[in-house]
């Protein structure tokens, strides 16, 4: 935010940053009861997924950067997995997915491209 860095202008970053906001809001409509439990891991998942981007583009070996996009694409898995469990438990009635899909496949397509980079 106040630094102006590489990782910004990555077009994964940017999208990740999308998959966050759209996260925190799905996990707004989820029982209360799932405050600490799956909307806290949901959360935890998007933002680690663009921290880790962001960490993964300051780093100078091409190992260690891939280290960190292959976490930021976990996250992103952990996200997809959760999702997956909430449709087990019906708390997708409420939410419409289509803009969340988008944006977890989005992500998960440009990380897996970084990954795949150089």
């Amino acid at each position: 935010m106040f630094l102006k860095l590489n990782h910004q202008n990555l077009e994964a970053y940017r999208s990740a940053n999308g998959l966050l906001i759209e996260c925190y809001k799905f996990s707004k409509t989820l029982p209360d009861y799932e405050k600490f439990g799956m909307a806290s891991q949901i959360r935890r998942a998007a933002l680690s997924n663009i921290l880790n981007i962001a960490e993964g583009a300051s780093r100078k070996s091409i190992l260690e950067r891939k280290r960190y996009y292959e976490i930021a694409r976990g996250s992103v898995i952990e996200i997809d997995a959760a999702l997956d469990a909430a449709a087990a438990l019906d708390y997708l009635n409420n939410y419409p997915l289509e803009n969340l899909g988008e944006k977890l496949q989005s992500s998960f397509r440009l990380v897996t491209g970084l990954i795949n980079s150089k």
